[in-house]
């Protein structure tokens, strides 16, 4: 018995009921996709009365159309890249100002060319993207923790916990969380099943998405050296390497059109003050933009979450490192790092949402008492309704 699936507190060993088709759903998937479904019907009830009560015009008579409700922020630099391209040659498509849309990488936008090919509204296609990839994501959040937790409805509580989480919006709408975990996720339970190839091929499907589908890959690593004992196994390694591509073609894409092999990089510098500080500056000026009155009120407590969710990784991190599931530490840590260098913390409650050891840690920790569910939920619950109306009224602050 290896190091991770030996029996801790909180967690069990691969049940031989789990070792079945991969495409089969069993009655514990089926009550996942139904839990889903119905918080996606609550998502868009929620923008469409936002649209009616919390209007951009006071004085407006009809709602904003709903593919301006839904489609905010980051979503039009996905729209802009699928449509027209990273650096198009119709100056029509340019804009006056440079969107640094290069900072995105360019899964979720090729993905949503292709099916804007059969679903010809650009914010429809958005969506029906994150409605599948969010149906893959929580059937292998729940079959993870069906992995992990002693009971079924502990592992459908892991679903919910993420789908009422105060940043779940962001799995609804035309953004990269849903289909990041649509690789990821998968990957992971390929990984817990020693199907290397397959690991690899679904992480190469993350770092497409997003540049964190590295951390994941650095925790497949950390996995094989703990688990891969047999000389078959060992041969598997070099697949490993797969996921590394995506992101090397995406550099010398922009090589090819800006001379700069890290456009990426250096576009999350200009557009989102990405460049490198330590921890502790970064954690300083976040600290002084949340609480030092220099910014308005949504900004501040903005800041203040920034502030909540970074506190929420590192105690995720050290739970992690003391039950000595290192390959989850190492993914959740790279994060964390990856966010917490920047000038000042940035998506760091977003990020929360890809953080599945997070999830399935809180679902372990409120399965003890109902007192701890109650409380939880009542934390969560009004802070997600509040920042979807925020969201979808436009006036989300970053």
């Amino acid at each position: 018995m290896t190091l991770l699936d030996r029996d801790i507190p909180g967690i069990r060993t691969i049940a031989p009921s789990v070792r079945r088709s991969r495409l089969r759903l069993d009655a514990g998937d089926r009550d996942v996709l139904t839990l889903y479904l119905f918080t996606r019907v609550a998502v868009l009830l929620t923008a469409y009365c936002t649209a009616w009560l919390f209007p951009r015009d006071p004085e407006a008579h009809r709602p904003e159309p709903f593919a301006a409700v839904v489609g905010q922020w980051d979503w039009n630099h996905y729209l802009h890249i699928a449509r027209d391209g990273y650096f198009p040659d119709d100056p029509a498509a340019r804009p006056e100002e440079w969107d640094n849309r290069e900072a995105f990488f360019p899964g979720f936008p090729l993905l949503l060319r292709a099916l804007h090919l059969v679903v010809r509204d650009w914010a429809a296609a958005g969506l029906l993207v994150s409605l599948v990839a969010g149906a893959v994501a929580v059937l292998a959040l729940g079959r993870i923790a069906r992995l992990q937790l002693p009971r079924a409805a502990d592992s459908r509580r892991a679903v919910l916990l993420l789908l009422v989480s105060p940043c779940a919006v962001f799995l609804a709408v035309g953004y990269t969380e849903s289909l990041f975990l649509a690789f990821a996720l998968p990957a992971w339970l390929a990984a817990r099943r020693h199907d290397w190839r397959l690991a690899a091929l679904l992480a190469a499907g993350a770092t497409t998405v997003r540049v964190s589908g590295l951390f994941l890959v650095a925790a497949l690593v950390v996995h094989f050296a703990l688990t891969a004992r047999r000389r078959g196994e060992l041969r598997s390694l070099p697949w490993l390497a797969l996921p590394a591509l995506p992101p090397l073609l995406y550099s010398w894409y922009l090589y090819g059109h800006t001379g700069d092999p890290m456009a990426w990089k250096h576009a999350q510098e200009r557009g989102w003050y990405r460049e490198f500080h330590t921890p502790w500056e970064a954690w300083g000026t976040t600290w002084e933009a949340a609480f030092g009155h220099g910014y308005t009120t949504p900004y501040a407590l903005m800041w203040q979450a920034e502030l909540v969710a970074m506190a929420v990784g590192l105690v995720t991190v050290a739970l992690l490192a003391r039950a000595r599931r290192w390959p989850e530490a190492v993914y959740v840590a790279l994060s964390l790092w990856a966010l917490g260098t920047s000038y000042w913390y940035m998506s760091v409650p977003r990020a929360t949402l890809l953080w599945w050891p997070l999830w399935v840690g809180l679902a372990a920790w409120t399965s003890r008492g109902p007192r701890r569910s109650a409380a939880w939920l009542c934390l969560s619950v009004p802070l997600s309704v509040v920042l979807a109306v925020t969201f979808f009224s436009g006036r989300w602050a970053g």
